[in-house]
This record gives C-alpha cells, structure tokens and sequence, in this order.
C-alpha cells in the first residue's frame, strides 16, 4: 500500500468514529465552525435534540404547513452574532444580523419573509452605538424586502459581555419545486462560487487593529436571496446544494458537502477567485484564503451539464459578477476535498480545528 492510501485510510477511520467532546471546558475553537464545532455540535447537541428535521444540520429547517392560506414549506432558521469589532469596513453587526439569517434562509431555496431580533447589551453599551446598529438593521431588512416583526431585549452586567450580542430567526417561503442538501452532490457535479472569497474575514481582522496592516478591504455582507432565484429559476432542477462560505470559508463548506454526500470534491486553485487584497493580507499572516470567511458569498453544487448555464445567471446579478466555476465532483475519494495547485500538484483541503478568525460573525 502507497503511502497515500495509508493516509487516505487514515483519514476515513478517524472520520467513522463517534464524535466526542474530550476538553472539560468550551474554548474559542468550539465556535470557530471547523472541526471542533462539528465534533460540539454531533456530540452534544445533535445527541440531545435528534430528530428528523434537525439531523440532516442544514442552513435551516424545511417545515410542511397546511392552513387556511394554502399548503407549502417553509424554511426556519436562527442564528447569534457576537462580531469584534462590531462597527467594521463595510457594515456593522446590525447588517450582519439580517443579512446572515437572510442568506441562510435562502440557502434552503426559500423567499425570506420575517425575522425576529434578540439582543443582549452590557450595561454601559452607549445609545448612540444601539441606535447605530439598530438602524442599520432596518435599512438591511428593508433592503431585503423581510419584516422584523418580535424580538427580546436583555441588560446584563458590565463586564458580562462584548457591548452587544444580537440573534436572529428568520421564516421564509419555499416558492419552488427544490430540495436542497449537502447530501445530494453526485459525480459529474460542478461547483461554483458567486464571487471572490475571504473579503469579510479580512476586513475584520484589519479592523481589529491588532496588526499595522492598511489595505482597502471591506465586508462583503449583502443579502443573496434575489442572486439565488435567478440561479435557481435559470436551472431548474439542476442546483443540488447551496452554502453560504460563512464561518471556515469555502474549504470548511465543500468538505460539509463531500461528507454528507459520500463523494470527492476536486478544487482547481487557479479558479478560485480571490481579490489580490485579500491575498496579501493573508500572505503576511499566513492564512490561506480558502478557510476565511465570507458574509456575502455562496457556494452552488450544480449538475455538470448545466454549469454554464448557471454561471451565466450568477454573472447576470450585480453581486454575481465575478462568479467562477472552481471544481467538480469526483467518486473518489470518498468524503475528501481535493485542491489542484497551481504548480500542478494535488493536497488534501482538510476542515481546520478551529479558526484563525475567530469571533467574525
């Protein structure tokens, strides 16, 4: 046996056994959204709360309804932000808010309609700043076209907390015959991204001002129901799986996909479009692009015969204009991200244990 066939069988025997929580205490990494999350969320969560709709860990839940207004789905979905700092190049934690639920939202093919909006402030957390993120938020919301219809607003003690922490849940309609998953890529799959990755991690890090960096990076948070109808009207049928590249960037997304699907997913380096920014940042803090975070990209598993076709209707959408097709799906190896370097070299793109970035959305 080669020795990577050794490694790859390695890598397969660690991936069958039972996930386990072995530190005492939660640590940074375990919100980071690599591998200690996935192990917190298995183990502790999914364990405790097991049930159908929740098993699948998809961006949101698909719930059938039958009421006097008609028969359909709708998609359900919460999510908490805790972003430092809370104002950065490109929005704020408010926007954040929206956005996020949003795009969750729409990765499960649903129209967003309404959100909710929690807040917990730390006592000695000025107005104005509330009044800022507040009203950021609604510009989002109305941006998006949802309403922000409930929410709870909770004080604690100074020192208790980052200033403002905001979760959202947001409800939204599944209008089209789609059922989307990151169990249902097959071989002869393309995948594509909708735009260059890693400007929000990026501009968060900057922002924190703890390296003497000046680069113009902004986030790119934005909301990406409308750019996902276009691509899903333009190819009905063909879009097996979508994924906002939030927490752990695009690597941590496709290899979600390749796991849950049982399949290979091929990533050609030279297509992935990343701005050059972005890169030298990274360059000097050594990070690879592919596991910063996005707030306003996502990534498409299509079926192969009709990926150009859906690029088209990305590129077609102001926020899709530099859309890329980065790679294939694969039969083998099984439940393995595969990068094609630009020396013509292959690695294996593993999920990291934690993240680099932490605290970013």
């Amino acid at each position: 046996m080669n020795r990577e066939q050794q490694v790859l069988d390695r890598i397969e025997r660690a991936r069958r056994r039972k996930p386990v929580v072995r530190e005492e205490r939660i640590t940074l990494a375990h919100g980071s959204g690599g591998k200690a999350t996935q192990t917190l969320v298995e183990a502790v969560f999914l364990e405790a709360f097991r049930n159908p709709l929740l098993a699948p860990l998809e961006d949101g839940a698909i719930l059938p309804f039958d009421g006097p207004l008609g028969t359909g789905r709708l998609a359900f979905t919460t999510d908490s932000y805790v972003v430092s700092p809370l104002f950065f190049p490109g929005g704020d934690i408010g926007d954040l808010a929206v956005n996020g639920t949003v795009n969750d939202l729409a990765m499960c093919g649903a129209r967003p309609r309404y959100l909710s909006a929690g807040f917990i402030l730390e006592e000695g957390f000025p107005v104005e700043d509330l009044r800022r993120v507040v009203a950021s938020m609604a510009q989002a919301a109305a941006a998006a076209k949802v309403e922000i219809v409930t929410g709870d607003t909770k004080v604690v003690q100074r020192g208790r907390a980052d200033g403002c922490y905001i979760t959202t849940t947001g409800v939204g309609l599944v209008e089209r015959p789609v059922t989307l998953s990151a169990g249902a890529a097959r071989p002869g799959d393309a995948v594509l991204v909708s735009g260059p990755i890693g400007a929000h991690g990026a501009a968060i890090m900057l922002a924190r001002g703890d390296f003497e960096i000046e680069a113009p990076i902004a986030s790119d948070t934005a909301p990406l129901h409308e750019i996902v109808a276009g691509l899903l009207d333009a190819v009905p049928g063909q879009v097996r799986t979508l994924r906002d590249a939030t927490r752990g960037g695009l690597a941590t997304v496709l290899n979600e996909v390749a796991a849950a699907s049982g399949v290979a997913v091929v990533l050609e380096e030279a297509a992935v479009p990343v701005r050059p920014e972005v890169t030298g940042v990274c360059e000097l803090l050594g990070l690879d692009p592919l596991y910063v975070a996005c707030e306003g990209r996502f990534v498409a598993v299509v079926d192969g015969g009709h990926a150009e076709r859906a690029l088209d209707a990305l590129r077609a959408h102001p926020l899709g204009a530099e859309a890329a097709i980065v790679g294939t799906v694969a039969a083998e190896p099984a439940a393995l991200v595969l990068l094609r370097t630009g020396v013509g070299g292959t690695r294996v793109v593993d999920v990291l244990v934690g993240d680099p970035l932490p605290r970013i959305c």
